[in-house]
């Protein structure tokens, strides 16, 4: 799932820091898009191994998270996600933005956000009920706007989008997620979430 659909555009060559934001951001999208396949699952130890460091909160975050992979399989995972993002009525915890800065779906924040997503020349992909503001499809855009666009004007896209529809609610979708009642797995994104949009939040600030 992705709510957003790309413009197709050559990919310039990145450098190796923005190479791993755009790799985490397509992580983020995998994990919240829909319940992990058994492939991915695998996957997620061995970029623990190289991600992975005890001295700095992101690397915690990896391995606490490939640790947490290694112990559970696609079916308790897919369970899982069911209960926790898709249970009938409201869900015990929101992937879209509009529900924490609005309090409520399809807000004016959702509004804003597909301005500039047309803006941008991105659209919402035919066949997608998810609306753009969940958190996998907002992690899609900021993938494309990383390896389409890392000059200069390209990260001053990268820093609007980032402030106006991430930075004003993950914080609050890591707390909803490290509470989750019974939720195993999805608990332990928490961390991963929470460290990393610091370091962009960080990143962002001293532009």
């Amino acid at each position: 799932m992705s709510a957003v659909m790309e413009k197709i555009a050559a990919a310039p060559v990145l450098n190796d820091e923005d190479r791993a934001r755009a790799e985490h951001y397509a992580v983020l999208s995998r994990l919240f898009s829909g319940p992990p396949d058994a492939g991915f699952l695998e996957q997620l130890p061995a970029l623990a191994a190289h991600w992975g460091n005890p001295e700095s909160a992101l690397g915690r975050a990896w391995l606490l998270l490939g640790d947490t992979a290694r112990n559970v399989d696609a079916g308790q995972v897919e369970e899982e996600y069911t209960r926790t993002f898709l249970t009938i009525g409201r869900p015990e915890v929101m992937l879209f933005g509009s529900f924490y800065i609005a309090g409520f779906l399809m807000e004016e924040p959702l509004v804003e956000l597909r301005a500039d997503l047309a803006e941008l020349g991105l659209g919402r992909r035919i066949g997608v009920t998810e609306s753009e503001d969940h958190i996998a499809a907002l992690s899609d855009v900021m993938r494309h706007l990383i390896v389409t666009g890392p000059d200069a004007r390209g990260l001053a896209r990268q820093q609007a989008f980032f402030a106006g529809h991430l930075a004003p609610w993950v914080d609050a979708l890591a707390n909803a997620l490290e509470n989750a009642p019974d939720a195993r797995f999805y608990s332990r994104t928490a961390a991963l979430v929470r460290a990393f949009f610091d370091i962009e939040r960080l990143s962002f600030d001293m532009l």
